[in-house]
């Protein structure tokens, strides 16, 4: 299957597949927020509206970067997140580049977000669409963050449905700048773990597809079955 990769800024048309990358921290903090119970995801495109939609629907529950805020009840931190339970509720994300990233490609037919820890399924998934290229998204530094890059390539070169080892890629992401900033404690709303959390190779079994619901770009999980022949070490 066709593959190639762009930032942001570079997006031009809409892909027929799209897979929005975001490792540190987005879709990984999405990732973890279906697992501690998340119905689904809106995503938002600025913080004002993300309190405009928590604010008109009842239990609705919004999430950031950076420093807690008023009117947030989370921040994008997967260490921070882990703890939290949201079973059944409704989460309005709003970040600085993967909530972006997805917004950009909304109207493509089939849209995914991912990282590390869904790698593997994102590939499978991929593999069951006899969809045509897919426009990997990489959302950090205007399209250059070698996290963000790792990641879409590992699940690129897994797609072809051989043994990949993911060794090298996860090595790329914790040395990227990303990686370096978050350890120094440069980016405000931090845990200590965030770093290796966004690393661990498939720690979830399922894919986020992004699609509208009425006027919205919702994210949810989606089951991937699993196929013997995508390996990682």
């Amino acid at each position: 299957m066709d593959h190639h990769f762009v930032g942001i800024p570079e997006l031009t048309g809409v892909p027929r597949v799209a897979v929005v990358i975001d490792v540190m921290r987005a879709f990984t903090v999405a990732a973890w927020a279906f697992s501690r119970g998340v119905e689904r995801i809106v995503l938002a495109s600025t913080e004002s509206e993300a309190i405009a939609l928590k604010e008109r629907h009842s239990g609705w529950l919004a999430l950031k970067d950076g420093a807690p805020a008023a009117g947030f009840d989370a921040v994008n931190s997967p260490g921070l997140l882990r703890s939290c339970d949201f079973a059944g509720r409704t989460l309005v994300q709003k970040t600085t580049a993967g909530t972006v990233g997805a917004l950009a490609v909304a109207n493509a037919p089939l849209v995914l977000c991912a990282s590390f820890v869904v790698a593997g399924p994102t590939a499978r998934f991929l593999q069951t669409k006899d969809s045509g290229p897919v426009t990997f998204v990489v959302t950090g530094e205007g399209g250059q963050a070698d996290e963000d890059r790792a990641c879409a390539e590992y699940i690129g070169r897994c797609m072809t449905g051989d043994d990949v080892e993911a060794a090298p890629y996860l090595l790329r992401a914790r040395t990227s700048q990303a990686a370096a900033d978050l350890a120094g404690g440069l980016r405000s709303g931090y845990h200590p773990d965030d770093v290796d959390l966004c690393l661990e190779i498939d720690r979830f079994s399922f894919a986020m597809m992004a699609r509208q619901e009425e006027s919205l770009t919702v994210l949810r999980p989606v089951t991937v079955p699993d196929i013997p022949s995508i390996t990682h070490s």
